[in-house]
């Protein structure tokens, strides 16, 4: 096995596999974003409402959940984020050549919980991973790979107009299954390397030490809490980020205005989610995460009286701003307040909770459109949710006590 030297740790290495797995990220991450642009197409070919059109999303969803935590565990366990890159390769490239032929919007669903699962290496088990590799700049690395999502989100929506007007959402499918599998394998290979925490260095001990803070919560209690919040953030985040092709549609902007919004959405996400890295290196993780959190909540206020076409374009970019460093926060607070041998499955099962929420929240808000014929109470809806996570993050702020030292308390 390779020995880790403490020059791996915040050094040249570490910013290199920094770079590669941004790359991963943003390749893989595209089955996240790639239903929420042909939602529109395949609402129409299939004849379904607005709620059956969105359960494609919902399956999406439910496979980047369960591949958050089954992924997590083997990286926990093999010390490497390799295996489960090659297994994201190959589900995405199962999933969307076979979603590619499909007849049913059921048959449909199912597949992109494939490519869900396949995309969710590339999220909590990577960000995990990286962070192993960095302790000075750990909220910086963390929240650059979690930008590698936003980035995916930010560019497939544009290059899929490429081939979505004259080849169909089919045949888009079908392209983009196979260039991951062509990417994602080979740079894979360029992150084989053992975490430092296993492997040994010069000296035969662990490479890294990690930072915790200390927490008047129980471990089990703090995960709860997490998971909570995550739920209650990702539930008002859905909205905007699952619907808005849609909701541009309704207003008669049609699916190109739509997905520019989208794009624009997540870079902004993508500017917060560094900066917020930077913040949190120096206030933390629930502190960053409390902010970005209340400045969620007040564009989702915003996106309910603006609703025409350039007030929507600032409304979509301010959304982003804002929510864009709450993910990758909670990331770092496990990192701050947890083991670092858990990692893994620790940030897999927060970010299960984030996935259940925008899983749940995307579904929702389609439901209280099919109710109500309008996206108005489906904001009001992510808004009260929006306020459950202010508050749990305010009470995990309250308990931590001053200064660092042992993790969250035992059980």
């Amino acid at each position: 096995m390779k020995t880790t030297a403490p020059a791996d740790i915040d050094g040249r290495y570490a910013w290199t596999r920094l770079v590669v797995s941004v790359l991963i990220a943003t390749i893989g991450s595209v089955g996240m974003w790639s239903v929420v642009v042909v939602l529109p197409m395949v609402q129409n070919e299939f004849g379904v409402d607005r709620a059956d059109a969105s359960l494609p999303y919902t399956m999406t969803m439910v496979g980047f959940a369960v591949g958050n935590v089954w992924l997590g565990r083997i990286v926990d366990r093999a010390g490497s984020i390799f295996l489960p890159l090659v297994m994201a390769a190959a589900a995405l490239f199962v999933g969307y050549v076979l979603g590619a032929m499909v007849s049913s919007i059921w048959v449909l669903a199912l597949l992109q919980g494939l490519i869900g699962f396949g995309a969710s290496a590339t999220f909590g088990p990577l960000i995990a991973d990286l962070s192993h590799w960095f302790v000075k700049r750990r909220g910086v690395a963390v929240a650059a790979a979690a930008s590698g999502n936003y980035f995916a989100g930010a560019i497939w929506p544009l290059l899929m107009q490429i081939t979505l007007h004259d080849e169909g959402w089919r045949f888009t499918y079908a392209a983009i299954g196979v260039f991951c599998l062509l990417t994602m394998v080979p740079l894979a290979f360029l992150l084989r390397r053992p975490a430092p925490h296993l492997a040994p260095s010069a000296a035969g001990t662990p490479a890294a030490t990690p930072r915790t803070h200390a927490i008047d919560l129980t471990p089990r209690a703090l995960q709860i809490l997490l998971a909570v919040a995550g739920i209650g953030c990702c539930m008002a985040m859905s909205m905007p980020q699952v619907h808005i092709v849609a909701y541009c549609v309704d207003l008669g902007y049609g699916v190109a205005r739509g997905s520019e919004m989208l794009s624009l959405m997540l870079v902004g996400g993508v500017v917060c989610r560094l900066a917020s890295g930077f913040i949190a290196d120096y206030i933390g993780g629930v502190r960053t995460l409390l902010i970005g959190s209340v400045a969620q909540c007040a564009a989702l206020f915003a996106y309910i009286p603006f609703d025409g076409l350039a007030s929507l374009y600032v409304v979509s970019f301010v959304f982003g701003l804002a929510q864009g460093g709450i993910v990758p926060s909670y990331a770092i607070i496990v990192r701050e307040y947890l083991p670092a041998r858990e990692a893994g499955q620790r940030v897999g099962l927060v970010m299960m909770a984030t996935i259940v929420g925008m899983a749940v929240g995307g579904w929702m808000s389609g439901w209280i459109y099919d109710m109500t014929g309008s996206y108005a109470a489906a904001f009001w809806n992510g808004i009260a949710w929006n306020m459950l996570n202010i508050g749990i993050m305010a009470m995990i702020l309250l308990r931590t006590r001053p200064g660092r030292g042992a993790s969250a308390k035992p059980a």
